[in-house]
């Protein structure tokens, strides 16, 4: 019954956080894009929304999801190329758990891992 998990994240900037994951990161807008305080992002049949809260303390955000992917190499090589800035401590390996992953830090500082089983 259930097909789908949507997260949910904040952001201080509707325009900021829009430019960076469909310029950066290679999302879609989806649905209807003309409220302020909501945006909808789609990449590979995956959504992340995201609501307005313009009163976040960047250093105080703990909003993190994980990315599966089935070729973390490359999505990592594509994201270097485009210069985005990968997580110091995020950078590609492998995982005690059996994973490779990443991670990066949005303008919002919301944490991304991608991640691969091995």
């Amino acid at each position: 019954m259930l097909t789908a998990i949507n997260p949910k994240l904040p952001m201080r900037s509707k325009s900021a956080t829009q430019e960076y994951y469909t310029q950066q990161l290679g999302f879609m807008i989806v649905g209807d894009n003309s409220h302020d305080f909501y945006l909808m992002l789609e990449k590979d049949n995956l959504q992340i929304h995201f609501f307005l809260y313009e009163n976040l303390i960047v250093k105080e955000n703990f909003g993190q999801i994980y990315l599966r992917t089935d070729d973390i190499e490359a999505l990592y090589k594509s994201l270097k190329e485009k210069k985005v800035a990968i997580h110091p401590n995020g950078t590609l390996q492998i995982k005690p758990w059996g994973q490779k992953e990443f991670s990066l830090l949005d303008p919002d500082s919301n944490l991304l891992t991608f991640g691969e089983a091995l």
